[in-house]
């Protein structure tokens, strides 16, 4: 390896005490794979073995905690016992060659796709009406959709939900949740002004809500897991919406989950430099606002536009960031990590290519996906 990658192979230790090998972190990535009743599939295991096998911590694909929650075709399930048998080969997939292995435990809220819940039924905090996910529908196109508000009883049960697919979980044998509070997603929607326009107490108080699902989390993993579980939060810092989140907003958050027994927080960017909107930080790196905000109290993982080992060393050097999650760049390419600790970078594949017979070994969806255009990534084709 050359030496100036050495930083990127340094060991985190989690506030567990749970030591990773290097700052490499598997983006949680879908990749429209699972059975449709959510079970695992074998192409899934293929998949995520593959892109596990360098990293520190590998984070699975979003899985749904209830069938309303469902946003994605091929999303996998954590909301049945019955999914148990598939999460173990999961988790035994994952952990194979000495990763972290963490599930994503998400809902769609108000971006969870008619065609895909039962009855065609969605929720959000508040209602509203959304065009569908160009990526999410089983035409490509974009499908509008309404959500309706939200009961208290169903919010108590989404709660309780994320408890029970957290007891999954740990006996599937992961070493961790992340709880996605991100994307636009059911968590982040109870803490945007956008889609949380209720006069109850889950309006009034918009952290309400994913404060009360990292305390069920929390709570399940003290009843049913050592202390060795790994408990992981992802977020999105602003949001393009108006009135959206803003970094003030996000400002609050954080120093809510600051007091929670929380192991990581998990940026979600589109790009790792991505600078502030507008509002008093306007113009500011978020990322270096969330580390200062963050003061060394736990990890931050960032992630991005890393295509290139230089990109990925010069975030760790900035020394804003504590771990690199790989999302587009290592389903490009699988040995993205093991080709810079092997000296090889300048092998690494930075494009897709859609004449390569291998198809970069994606799973057969996702590379339908990526040969229609529908992710933003570089590429040989111009397209």
């Amino acid at each position: 390896m050359n030496e100036k990658f050495a930083p990127l192979f340094e060991k985190v230790t989690l506030p567990n005490k749970v030591e990773l090998r290097n700052r490499f972190v598997l983006a949680p990535l879908t990749h429209v794979s699972s059975h449709e009743d959510g079970t695992i599939s074998d192409v899934e295991i293929e998949y995520i073995e593959k892109r596990s096998k360098d990293v520190g911590l590998a984070i699975s694909a979003a899985s749904y905690v209830t069938e309303l929650g469902k946003a994605f075709p091929g999303q996998p399930s954590v909301a049945h016992d019955s999914n148990l048998d598939g999460l173990k080969r999961l988790a035994k997939a994952m952990k194979k060659n000495g990763a972290k292995a963490v599930v994503q435990i998400h809902h769609g809220g108000a971006q969870s796709m008619p065609y895909l819940t039962p009855n065609g039924d969605v929720v959000a905090p508040s209602p509203i009406t959304l065009q569908g996910d160009v990526k999410h529908s089983p035409s490509y196109e974009k499908e509008e959709h309404h959500a309706r508000e939200i009961t208290q009883e169903e919010i108590e049960h989404t709660i309780k939900a994320f408890g029970e697919a957290t007891r999954r979980v740990i006996e599937a044998g992961f070493d961790g949740v992340e709880i996605h509070g991100a994307n636009h997603y059911l968590i982040e929607q109870f803490v945007s002004p956008y889609y949380n326009r209720r006069d109850d107490e889950w309006g009034e108080n918009r952290f309400k809500f994913p404060m009360k699902v990292v305390d069920e989390v929390v709570h399940t993993v003290q009843t049913h897991a050592d202390d060795n579980f790994i408990v992981g939060y992802r977020f999105s810092p602003e949001e393009a919406e108006t009135p959206g989140i803003t970094m003030e907003i996000t400002e609050e958050l954080v120093k809510l989950l600051m007091d929670k027994p929380l192991d990581y927080l998990h940026v979600s960017l589109m790009n790792v430099h991505a600078k502030t909107r507008e509002g008093k930080y306007q113009g500011e790196e978020r990322i270096k606002l969330l580390h200062k905000w963050i003061d060394g109290r736990m990890p931050l993982v960032g992630i991005g536009s890393i295509f290139t080992a230089e990109e990925a060393l010069e975030a760790i050097e900035s020394k804003n960031i504590d771990q690199i999650a790989l999302g587009r760049e290592i389903l490009l390419d699988h040995q993205f990590v093991h080709k810079i600790q092997n000296g090889e970078e300048e092998e690494i594949m930075s494009e897709f290519d859609s004449n390569r017979e291998d198809h970069h070994d994606l799973p057969p969806g996702l590379w339908e996906q990526f040969n229609k255009g529908l992710y933003e990534l570089p590429r040989t084709d111009g397209k």
